[in-house]
């Protein structure tokens, strides 16, 4: 049996940027290794090409009347700059004070460790166990997965009878309390761009008698919203879903603190729609927030210039059950609207991503048709943790976006259990990434007895 935390260090040590070509021998290097790990503990293994980076598929299949279980990750990180805010090189995992430090530790090289290392313990302990695994890890998560629904439209049979997803690419608030998600808000972004005159102009020469594309911009981006948070947007929350009584209840089990997470934040008060508090806000309602806004002169010193144009991006997080494709027709309808006559605008659609709910079982509002391999294994994990951890998982919306799995849904009907094991300070996308081995252990007895108890019910 292989030490999980060396593993992992060799595989940070693969710099597999997926949004850098420069990093291409890194992402092929990346993929390689865990490719060879999951042979290595006996699933055949395949590099399944894609218009960019291959996903690897491995299987361990028995009968055709075992639980199927997928367990999903991804070997593409993000890009390690400012290399300079770091304390040790960035692909080079280093152990300190119960954590590993490296990118990708966390998200998503650490987790998928946890569960390679899961399967390879439990079928060294069983190796007839009755459960059908296949793996499926990709390497363009952090660019958007934007080749994976095509995978999964071309090569469903190689996933076919499946009965759910199992990964860890969510999180958790605290070292000692589980969390599984259930929900995760989708995704509509684009960008606007304003103009007016053919080029900038002078503006003492030309100022006062035109429209300049900044002012006309930042008055069309203050009227988004309502003075109390909202999005002003006509139709905006036609579609989203009520929350039920349970998650609002699920919700309170954390005894969050708003003083806390505004010191978190490092910010004075909240800005949240009315009825809600700010816990609620990120998980149960839509946004509009403005990603940033350029125009004109950047430089040190002062130009006075009137910009030809000036351009935002804006995404929208969209929650169950609103559609981006309706939510973007409602936002630039309303954006070529509010532009002020004789200027010109310009909408570039950029990434998607559906919302995602899963209801797990003896809920309220629980399908009646719900998979019963689905609603065991959501049972074998609520006691698999309570186990582990000495206390039932909370299970809980998230505010972030995991397009892939929406993916999953709409293309294989196959909802997921997403057993989170990333921490707030584990730094996911920032210098200094880290991931906490205690939380690492927990994980691996976890998802082992979670797997077991999926296939002996």
């Amino acid at each position: 049996m292989f030490d999980p935390i060396a593993k992992l260090k060799e595989y940070v040590a693969h710099a597999s940027v997926s949004a850098d070509p420069a990093f291409a021998k890194h992402m092929t290097g990346a993929r390689e290794f865990v490719g060879g790990l999951l042979g290595e503990i006996g699933f055949d293994v395949e590099y399944v090409p894609t218009e960019l980076h291959a996903v690897v598929v491995a299987k361990r299949h028995g009968q055709s009347d075992w639980p199927h279980v997928i367990i999903y990750g991804h070997y593409d990180v993000q890009p390690a700059d400012s290399v300079e805010l770091w304390d040790s090189p960035p692909f080079e995992a280093q152990e300190r004070g119960g954590r590993l430090y490296g990118r990708g530790t966390a998200d998503n090289k650490g987790p998928l460790m946890a569960h390679i290392t899961a399967v390879a313990r439990l079928l060294e302990k069983e190796p007839d166990l009755p459960l059908n695994l296949t793996f499926v890890i990709e390497g363009e998560e952090e660019i958007g997965s934007a080749n994976f629904k095509s995978f999964l439209r071309q090569h469903r049979d190689k996933l076919a009878g499946a009965d759910f997803v199992f990964l860890s690419d969510t999180g958790i608030q605290r070292a000692d309390q589980m969390v599984i998600t259930v929900g995760l808000r989708g995704m509509a972004a684009f960008e606007v761009e304003i103009s007016n005159a053919r080029t900038d102009l002078h503006s003492g020469m030309h100022g006062g008698v035109l429209h300049n594309p900044i002012q006309a911009l930042t008055e069309l981006c203050a009227s988004l919203h309502t003075s109390d948070g909202r999005v002003n947007i006509p139709g905006f929350y036609d579609d989203v879903r009520e929350v039920e009584p349970w998650e609002r209840e699920e919700l309170g089990k954390l005894n969050l603190s708003e003083k806390e997470y505004a010191e978190f934040l490092g910010i004075s008060s909240f800005l949240v729609p009315p009825s809600y508090t700010p816990f609620e806000a990120i998980r149960f309602l839509p946004t509009l927030e403005i990603n940033g806004i350029t125009g004109g002169y950047q430089g040190e010193g002062p130009k006075t210039v009137i910009p030809t144009k000036a351009r935002v991006k804006i995404s929208c997080r969209l929650v169950p059950n609103q559609e981006p494709e309706k939510v973007k027709t409602l936002v630039f309808a309303t954006i070529r609207d509010r532009v002020p006559k004789g200027l010109k605008v310009r909408i570039t659609p950029q990434h998607d991503a559906t919302p995602y709910l899963v209801v797990p079982p003896d809920r309220s509002n629980t399908p009646k048709d719900q998979s019963p391999v689905l609603a065991q294994a959501f049972r074998a994990t609520d006691a698999a943790v309570e186990k582990i951890w000495g206390a039932k998982p909370f299970y809980l919306r998230e505010g972030g976006s995991v397009g892939l799995i929406a993916d999953l849904k709409k293309e294989l009907n196959l909802d997921a259990i997403l057993l989170g094991l990333c921490l707030p300070e584990d730094n996911l996308h920032a210098p200094n990434e880290s991931f906490d081995l205690s939380v690492m252990r927990k994980g691996i007895d976890t998802i082992e007895e979670v797997l077991r108890r999926t296939a002996r019910p």
